[in-house]
């Protein structure tokens, strides 16, 4: 094993996780730079190894140990790296806290990333989710990124058609899965800026403020409140944010809905499908506030799983478990997990 790498044996992963669920790695290394990751793959031991990447813990549920090698992305910097006519091109590296980029963003004055405030994890998972909020999602304001391809050694570089992005998903969930890791997200943030308050929560937000022009920073204020009011803090309790993803179903399954359930929560989308509002109906199956053992469901905010102290990640997966089971025997709506689980 290579002897320049700081590998660590039997690691928890505890710290390392929003769940606070406790596994751990059978082997770890804090990869502070592309070197690291090439080490890695000229070592003839630790090129063998699954590998697992871990940015902020945010949008993982880890129900076992990690029987591989967990590279936990520590690469730091932000920067304007271009600008053409229409936009600012701001660069920022894969173990940069997505959070820390917005504000980074507001306050040398490049806006953009407003609605996208306080969203848990790093930049680098952020293009693997495709990460969205309050009408912007991260494929509005991607332009492109790079990336270490584990089988080839080299530093690829994908535009956003490359990415395959669309609702929760990417080309990293897929044919990239395990390939590749993130090194840098570039985006590129309009000069030409225009407040994005299209979502009702966060207009009804801003006029209860009594403000009519927002300014890129009142938007992030508004957005970062109604989060703090919505969703339990993970430094306080346990979770990964949204537990599961908004189902997109047919205009002829929206109506069949609808008929049965005239108070439904759904929003239409542009090509002809309609998207349910997933925390709805897991409330109207009476699960807000619901617990399983030290595994709950979030008293204010349905879609939200959370660790109460001392859950297993076996134990919140079991309880999502029941929760698809019902919403799918109730409304023949299936949900699908945003988190990653392993």
């Amino acid at each position: 094993m290579s002897s320049q790498l700081d590998i660590r044996h039997q690691q928890s992963l505890r710290g390392l996780n929003t769940f606070g669920t406790d596994v751990k790695a059978a082997l770890y290394l804090r990869v502070a730079a592309l070197d690291d990751l090439r080490a890695v793959r000229a070592d003839p031991f630790l090129s063998k190894q699954k590998h697992l990447v871990l940015g902020g813990g945010s949008n993982l549920l880890l129900t076992r140990d990690v029987d591989g090698l967990v590279l936990h992305m520590s690469n730091t910097g932000i920067a304007v790296t271009g600008e053409d006519e229409h936009y600012v091109y701001v660069t920022a590296q894969a173990g940069e806290n997505w959070h820390a980029l917005v504000q980074w963003t507001l306050v040398h004055g490049y806006p953009g990333l407003e609605n996208l405030s306080l969203i848990p994890g790093s930049v680098g998972a952020a293009p693997i989710q495709n990460i969205g909020a309050y009408g912007v999602e991260l494929s509005d304001v991607f332009h492109s990124l790079k990336a270490f391809d584990f089988a080839t050694g080299d530093v690829i570089s994908l535009a956003k058609a490359d990415c395959q992005f669309a609702y929760r998903e990417s080309i990293f969930k897929q044919a990239l899965r395990e390939r590749t890791v993130i090194l840098e997200v570039t985006c590129a943030l309009p000069k030409r800026w225009r407040p994005n308050i299209r979502y009702a929560e966060l207009a009804a937000e801003l006029e209860a403020w009594g403000v009519s022009q927002p300014l890129p920073t009142d938007i992030s204020e508004a957005v970062i409140t109604i989060r703090r009011r919505k969703l339990p803090d993970p430094e306080k309790i346990g979770n990964a944010g949204s537990f599961f993803k908004n189902p997109v179903v047919s205009r002829d399954e929206h109506a069949r809905l609808l008929a049965a359930y005239p108070q439904l929560i759904s929003y239409p989308q542009a090509d002809g499908t309609v998207k349910l509002a997933a925390g709805w109906l897991i409330d109207q199956c009476g699960w807000k506030g619901k617990s399983l053992g030290r595994a709950a469901v979030h008293d204010r905010q349905a879609l939200v799983l959370v660790n109460l102290g001392g859950a297993s990640g076996a134990q919140l997966l079991e309880l999502a478990t029941l929760i698809q089971c019902n919403v799918r025997e109730r409304f023949g709506v299936s949900l699908e997990p945003e988190p990653v689980i392993l």
